[in-house]
Order: C-alpha cells, then sequence, then structure tokens
C-alpha cells in the first residue's frame, strides 16, 4: 500500500465522550478541498465500563471535568454552573451543580503509600 504525504489544516478540534461513553478526541483536516476526521481512539473509559482503570491522568481529568459540567463536548463547558471545594483556600475539588457528584484530583491519582 502507498503512502502520501499532504499538508492539512485543522479546521475543528473536539474532546468529546457522546454516545458511545468514552473519552475521544477529534480533529477535522483539509488537506485541499477534502476534509476528513482523525481521531475516535478509546482515551479513557468511565466507571460504567467494565475494563476502568484510571490508567490515563489527563484522559480523566478531563473526563471528570466535563461530567461534573454535565456536558458531553469540551467546548461546551463554558458557562456551565458547577460547586467548589476550597481547603486553604485553593480549589481542591469540583462538584455537579445539583447531582452528589464530586471530584477530587487528589483522592483520585492518589498512589498506592501515599498518606
Amino acid at each position: 500500500m502507498k503512502t502520501e504525504i499532504k499538508n492539512a489544516i485543522i479546521t475543528h478540534a473536539k474532546i468529546e465522550y457522546g454516545d458511545r461513553g468514552f473519552l475521544q478526541v477529534w480533529l477535522t483536516l483539509d488537506y485541499g478541498g477534502c476534509s476528513q476526521g482523525f481521531g475516535g481512539y478509546v482515551l479513557y473509559l468511565p466507571k460504567s465500563f467494565d475494563h476502568h482503570s484510571v490508567e490515563s491522568f489527563a484522559g480523566h481529568h478531563i473526563y471528570r471535568c466535563m461530567e461534573i459540567a454535565g456536558v458531553d463536548v469540551w467546548d461546551r463547558i463554558t458557562g456551565k454552573s458547577i460547586r467548589v471545594s476550597i481547603k486553604d483556600g485553593l480549589i481542591d475539588g469540583i462538584g455537579h451543580i445539583i447531582k452528589d457528584d464530586w471530584y477530587y484530583p487528589s483522592i483520585d491519582f492518589k498512589k498506592d503509600g501515599d498518606k
């Protein structure tokens, strides 16, 4: 199979978990009159999946921020209301505005042996 190299412009970038329920990133690329999507790889499986584990800190953090804000696409997070937990003057967690769902990175990313 022949490989072609072309220049492209990213015309759209999206982080979402949409209807399939797992975190994914999509880039829409225009390479001269033709556009095509690149992405769709599973970057993070939430707790609702049997094989859930926190192996991707970035994926988990992005997914939880989106979940707390109640959005399925990253660019819809702006303007959403959430709750904030403040400890010693710093935000240590965020929570859903209605549900009892809180995200504390210091807890979620705690390593075995950490106090």
